[in-house]
């Protein structure tokens, strides 16, 4: 049986016709975990699975899926992630706008902007997370908990929390200049008295 492929002429990796985004989505398998219902005759084993999607450019998401097969665990999360897809502003593409912390149950992390040529030293789950969206250089500390899911949760809040000078000026009905340049007038002007 033939596969008709995309619009780009080529078929995504489960083989399935698929647009020009679904192709240019970084996939990252946070973790898999064994999971067991007990029933009348004993344990029924399952699989967790989670994962993080990007598109390498400023856009990521997450999710997470169970199944009796590790596969098709992995493709409800892919799905589920996909679905969930947020918009990050990045600064330059390769960083963040400014320092930001996040929060989820136990789960505490500190993400900080860094100069080019930093890397992404972040542990884990939250290196998958910068990975996937097409960050850099990024320097990211979690506290509290080391459980994936509440990881990666803490780290879409800390992104959620992030603001662009473009999306502050526009609250504000200023220029972007105004809000960027401010610190550095304010320096000047005390430079001259």
């Amino acid at each position: 049986m033939a596969q008709a492929p995309n619009s780009r002429g080529q078929r995504n990796s489960r083989g399935q016709r698929g647009d020009r985004d679904e192709n240019e989505l970084i996939e990252k398998l946070v973790g898999i975990n064994r999971v067991a219902k007990v029933v009348k005759g004993g344990r029924r084993f399952g699989f967790a699975a989670i994962v993080v999607v990007g598109d390498g450019k400023g856009r990521v998401g997450h999710g997470s899926g169970k199944a009796r097969e590790v596969p098709e665990a992995i493709r409800k999360a892919t799905e589920a992630a996909k679905r969930r897809l947020v918009r990050v502003p990045l600064r330059e593409g390769r960083t963040l706008h400014h320092d930001v912390k996040g929060r989820f149950g136990a789960g505490k992390v500190v993400v900080r902007a860094a100069p080019p040529g930093t890397g992404v030293i972040a542990g884990g789950p939250m290196r998958a997370v910068f990975e996937s969206l097409g960050v850099q250089d990024v320097v990211a500390k979690s506290n509290g908990t080391a459980n994936p899911h509440n990881m990666i949760k803490a780290t879409f809040d800390a992104l959620e929390n992030l603001a662009s000078p473009r999306s502050i000026a526009a609250k504000r009905g200023k220029k972007v200049s105004d809000i960027v340049g401010r610190r550095d007038g304010a320096a000047a002007t005390t430079a001259k008295e």
